[in-house]
């Protein structure tokens, strides 16, 4: 334009301002352009010249069918390096890279007359040395010239490259650390990592995690891209892998598919202080410049990489931890179960031939060997009593032990029991008192079970008490039944109650008639509360005294026929080592003549021979030292009764069993079983398998006697009474089959009963919010898992961490809305999905209540979630863990 021109009013105006395009734009020579010299512009030209210049959004004028183009100084900002050679140039050639995404909207609003609107518009753009990928947010509108028509095009955009490209980075850090996890398992971490940086590869268009191993050397572990497994397997350092000639690999990358150059190596920290993990190795976008923006990006994806492979380390670590207390846990109770074979039957030819001796010559023996007998019974009966509350437990923690209630006079039965430690409170010069009366129906206990609780708690008040005394009161609250058994004695401080009921727990330096104990008492007193579905807790002060109180429901009975017990007396005397009033009984009369022949089937010389002598004055005794030996003895001559051990090699005794009753020639022939297996749960395994009578080691001989006698008449069709006996009549009277125990009442949704094996139905249970549900809970789940058709182990397995969750459950739950603890088990096809749900809210309690391995021993079996929310927190435990399937590179 020459400076006549430029200094005519009609001219001058289109270029006023002070922008730096108005002035670069009026010394142009648009003469040499089709839109020619500036005072040949029609006005509708001059007029949309001046309003781009005059904006301060990027804008972007076309005029003429050769696309002349004119901006301002936002947009010139916008094509670096092109500016300003783009003035005045064809649009179509300044930015031809990027014409395919700009053609059909630019021509759309020039046909139409229509404004269009993209937002984040995809744009190929060299404004700075090399194909750039922008993203832009566009409006094309038509421009009018002086009679209406189209003359060109108007633009208005801004660039969001930044916006767009930081919103997918941080997708794809969400996307990382949502398939890392909490994944044990380091090498499928890699696995997820790399599956979702494959899925997004515009910013990570080849991948490799390597993982530390033998020696740090770095191990490549998992892959994503095309030809990312060309890349070194082992690398001795990031160093040498910084080596690498990721250009040779040939992996396009970016939106429009351009090789890749270049790649960054991040080391994997492993935290403040240590060697680090592994190595991230990412390619760099060709597309995009490899800024601070970038690199910080890069940082963000190697700290989740680093920290989610840390945490999998730590976590399979605990895991094997947790494994390792499990399987401890395990052995300790596989120990005590087989050990007590090993235990009861010495204790039983200790006990017996002892007990013998008393009985058949007590009167004639010397004083001094009499008292010296005496003693050696009454701890062999101490013994006897640890070794089977330590069973009890093992038998309780594995959820083999049931209550099997029946109706009882629990006044009467109360009263009785605790009138066993009278003596021994008396010789302790303590009173003794027992205000029990009748209630206003039968309670539904087990006898059993009811007795240890009677007996533990007034033996644990002697023990305590030293001046002063002992009241045991039975009353009927509503549709409980609620013991007291109070007592003057030392008390205990207020610091010791919380871990009172805990098994082994023994308060330190507190006084007492004796020091020995194993902190079992209480702890069983609290198992067989909560087996009834019941509570027990203590109020106590120290020199004031103690008061435990017992509470059960009335509950409904299981069955009408009450089974066996030792004599209360013979228990309680175990219970008060300190006593010196031991006593001893002669045995009843034997009847006159031979009552029948009798096998008797042991793999124990000691045992055949102590059997043979106690039974021989009243029966013909043969012997055998297996099952085979028996069968044997058996087709030569039938016997009238067999007595046989359970645990023997080769044939046992339920081997022996199954075979006597698959012979129609010995099928009636009655089978006594006697074993070491302690607990209600192995009587009931004989008892299903067909056995008359079960009897546990150690056992009193007068009650082996009666039970033979016993079986034998009902084998024979007859009811003879057996004559008169001094001592212990309920040892010999006729002992029915006790049946299989029902679950505990002890909440109120019941179960339903799953089907014996496949598919079990959702279950859903309700517990009270309290320490005694888990006993329940742990039967309910062991009854429901072994019926769907699962193995012993993956059972056990699922208990622990099943009542691991509801002991948190119970113990964590704060200010619940509702006092309840919901349980809901389904199993299909060999999966099972437990799920543990309170009604408060979780925060620690006390220090106390941390039992420190909760978390370790239910991840250790399954996986496990916990949901959090405002009406509780819910635990879900599934086994097998889902798995996603994984292979490493």
């Amino acid at each position: 334009m020459s400076a006549d021109a430029a200094a005519r009013p009609e001219t001058a105006g289109v270029f006023a301002g002070d922008s730096e395009n108005g002035r670069l734009m009026a010394a142009f020579d648009w003469s040499t352009t089709p839109v020619g010299p500036v005072e040949d512009w029609p006005a509708g030209l001059r007029h949309a010249v001046r309003t781009v210049l005059a904006s301060r959004f990027p804008m972007i004028l076309t005029w003429g069918p050769r696309y002349t183009q004119f901006y301002n100084d936002a947009y010139a900002t916008l094509i670096g390096a092109k500016h300003p050679g783009a003035i005045g140039e064809d649009l179509r050639v300044t930015l031809a890279e990027g014409w395919a995404a700009l053609q059909e909207p630019v021509e759309h609003a020039m046909a139409t007359r229509e404004a269009s609107w993209i937002p984040q518009l995809l744009l190929l753009l060299e404004r700075a040395g090399y194909r750039e990928e922008t993203y832009f947010t566009v409006s094309h509108a038509p421009a009018f010239g002086d009679a209406g028509e189209v003359a060109g095009m108007h633009a208005v955009c801004t660039e969001v490259t930044r916006q767009v490209v930081a919103e997918r980075r941080q997708r794809l850090l969400h996307a990382v650390s949502t398939a890392a996890g909490r994944r044990e398992d380091e090498h499928d971490l890699a696995v997820q990592v790399c599956r979702a940086l494959g899925e997004e590869p515009l910013d990570v268009p080849l991948a490799a995690v390597y993982l530390t191993g033998d020696g740090g050397r770095l191990r490549r572990a998992a892959v994503a891209g095309e030809a990312a497994d060309r890349l070194p397997a082992v690398a001795a350092s990031a160093e040498e892998l910084r080596r690498v000639d990721v250009a040779a690999l040939g992996v396009a990358g970016g939106p429009f598919g351009d090789a890749v150059g270049d790649a960054v190596v991040l080391p994997l920290s492993g935290g403040a202080g240590r060697e680090p993990v592994g190595a991230l190795l990412v390619g760099v976008n060709p597309n995009r410049a490899l800024d601070a923006e970038y690199r910080t990006f890069h940082e963000l994806l190697a700290g989740q990489v680093a920290g989610a492979v840390v945490d999998a380390r730590a976590y399979a670590a605990e895991r094997a931890r947790a494994e390792a207390l499990a399987e401890l846990d395990r052995a300790k109770t596989t120990f005590f179960s087989d050990v007590s074979h090993e235990l009861r039957t010495p204790l039983t030819l200790l006990l017996a031939p002892i007990t013998d001796a008393l009985a058949e010559s007590g009167g004639a023996l010397p004083p001094a060997v009499r008292e010296q007998l005496t003693l050696a019974l009454r701890n062999g009966q101490r013994l006897k009593r640890l070794v089977d509350d330590l069973l009890e437990f093992v038998s309780i923690e594995s959820g083999r032990t049931a209550a099997v209630r029946v109706g009882v006079d629990l006044a009467a039965t109360t009263a009785e029991l605790a009138g066993v430690l009278r003596a021994a409170a008396e010789r302790a010069g303590l009173t003794l008192t027992v205000d029990c009366p009748p209630l206003s129906r039968p309670a539904a206990v087990d006898p059993r079970m009811w007795e240890k609780v009677v007996l533990n708690l007034v033996a644990n008040a002697v023990k305590y008490t030293f001046v002063g005394g002992i009241v045991v009161r039975l009353r009927a609250e509503d549709d409980e039944v609620v013991l007291q058994v109070s007592d003057t004695g030392v008390g205990i401080p207020a610091t010791e109650l919380p871990a009172l009921f805990e098994r082994f727990h023994r308060v330190p330096d507190s006084p007492a008639r004796s020091r020995e104990g194993t902190g079992l008492g209480l702890a069983l007193v609290r198992e067989l509360a909560g087996l009834h579905g019941g509570t027990v807790d203590v109020q106590s002060a120290p020199g004031v005294g103690s008061t435990f109180t017992v509470r059960l429901p009335f509950g409904e009975p299981d069955t009408t026929e009450v089974p066996p017990s030792v004599p209360a007396a013979v228990r309680g005397a175990a219970l008060t080592p300190w006593d010196d009033d031991p006593s001893w009984s002669e045995r009843p009369a034997a009847p006159p003549g031979v009552l029948g022949t009798v096998l008797v089937v042991d793999d124990n010389a000691d045992m055949r021979a102590y059997l043979t002598r106690l039974l021989a004055p009243s029966w013909t005794v043969r012997t055998a030292a297996d099952g085979e030996e028996a069968l044997r003895d058996v087709a030569r001559s039938r016997p009238d009764v067999v007595l046989t051990d359970v645990m023997m090699p080769g044939v046992d005794g339920f081997g022996l069993l199954r075979a006597l009753r698959a012979d129609p020639g010995t099928r009636t022939v009655p089978v006594v079983m006697l074993t070491a297996r302690a607990g209600q749960e192995a009587a009931v395994e004989g008892f299903d398998a067909g056995v008359d009578d079960y009897l546990a080691k150690p056992f009193e001989s007068a009650e082996l006697l009666g039970r033979l006698r016993s079986v034998l008449e009902r084998s024979r069709g007859r009811r003879e009474p057996a004559p008169p006996a001094p001592a212990a009549p309920r040892a010999a009277a006729p002992v029915p089959r006790p049946p299989r125990p029902r679950a505990e009442r002890a909440a109120p949704v019941p179960a339903p009963a799953p089907a014996a094996s496949g598919p079990v139905p959702a279950t859903a249970w309700r517990f009270p919010s309290t320490p005694a549900s888990i006993p329940p809970l742990r039967r309910r789940l062991r009854a429901l898992l072994t019926d769907a058709g699962l193995d012993e182990h993956r059972v056990y397995d699922l208990l622990l961490a099943a009542c691991e969750a509801a002991t948190n459950a119970v113990e964590h739950a704060q200010d619940p809305t509702e006092p309840f603890v919901d349980v809901r088990v389904t199993v299909e096809d060999g999966a099972v999905e437990i799920a543990v749900h309170d009604h408060g809210q979780w925060r620690e309690r006390t220090a106390s209540m941390d039992r420190g391995r909760g978390s370790m021993l239910m991840s250790a079996f399954a996986d496990v979630v916990a949901t959090t929310g405002p009406t509780g927190t819910t635990v879900v435990i599934r086994s097998p863990r889902p798995s996603d399937g994984h292979t490493a590179a």
